[in-house]
């Protein structure tokens, strides 16, 4: 679970919600025409914009954001060492029992372990890491989506409200509820952008930069122990990947 992202939200909701219900009614902000025009109609209109697949897809990928967690590069570098230690003395073939704590390494070692050249080894695990990096990029662009979608639909209820409100001049009974469609819809709108839909892309977006950097990592240490590399050299290659402040030994 990404504490961070839980945080976030519930937090600015919870702001939101206190600085509503603190301020008078927590009823008066709820009005459902607004709801459907605003929800109601972003969804739709971002459906508009991807294919069906892409978009219910979009659900799996913004879980990501809360609960899937990475593996540390430290990590996949410490034991993609042992890894290489084993190779040496065993063979590959020693691998096959090893423990492996990432399933796209694992994936990546079994490819190994069945004696495939290295240009296919790399091949397929590039393959995988690109259609990873896709998927990620269609989550983000349909939450952005969402992002740009959700205001300009607060908008188009805020100039409903308006009209309704201008054509029941002469009912002031009717001014009200259509003020609040106007006001609320902007709100719910920028609600929806702001503290929902861009804040998952960003997320994903970060998610995404992770997963790429570990996975490129586990394809240059799978190429590594197959080469037969010493352990160590694999080691200095892979710390490349940390920031120059976790590197066991940093280059003069």
């Amino acid at each position: 679970m990404d504490l961070a992202t839980l945080i976030g939200l519930i937090g600015a909701f919870g702001i939101v919600l206190a600085s509503i219900v603190m301020g008078g009614s927590a009823g008066t902000f709820v009005n459902t025409p607004s709801l459907l025009v605003v929800l109601g109609g972003t969804v739709l209109v971002t459906m508009m914009k991807f294919s069906l697949g892409q978009f219910l897809g979009a659900a799996k990928i913004a879980v990501k954001a809360f609960v899937n967690k990475p593996v540390k590069p430290e990590s996949l570098i410490e034991n993609s060492v042992e890894l290489a230690k084993t190779a040496r003395q065993g063979g590959l073939l020693a691998l096959e029992d090893a423990e492996v704590v990432d399933d796209f390494m694992k994936s990546g070692l079994g490819l190994l372990i069945d004696g495939h050249p290295a240009d296919t080894v790399r091949a397929m695990l590039q393959k995988d890491l690109n259609q990873t990096v896709q998927r990620h990029q269609d989550g983000q662009q349909i939450f952005k989506a969402i992002g740009d979608v959700g205001p300009a639909m607060g908008m188009i209820g805020t100039l409903i409200g308006l009209v309704q409100m201008l054509a029941n001049m002469d009912d002031p009974k009717q001014i009200g509820p259509a003020m609040a469609v106007a006001l609320l819809t902007t709100l719910y709108g920028a609600i929806l952008a702001n503290m929902f839909a861009l804040p998952i892309a960003d997320k994903l977006a970060v998610r995404s930069g992770e997963e790429y950097t570990n996975k490129s990592l586990i394809i240059d240490a799978l190429l590594g122990i197959q080469s037969g590399q010493n352990p160590r050299i694999i080691e200095g290659m892979l710390e490349s990947y940390l920031p120059r402040s976790q590197r066991k030994e940093e280059d003069v």
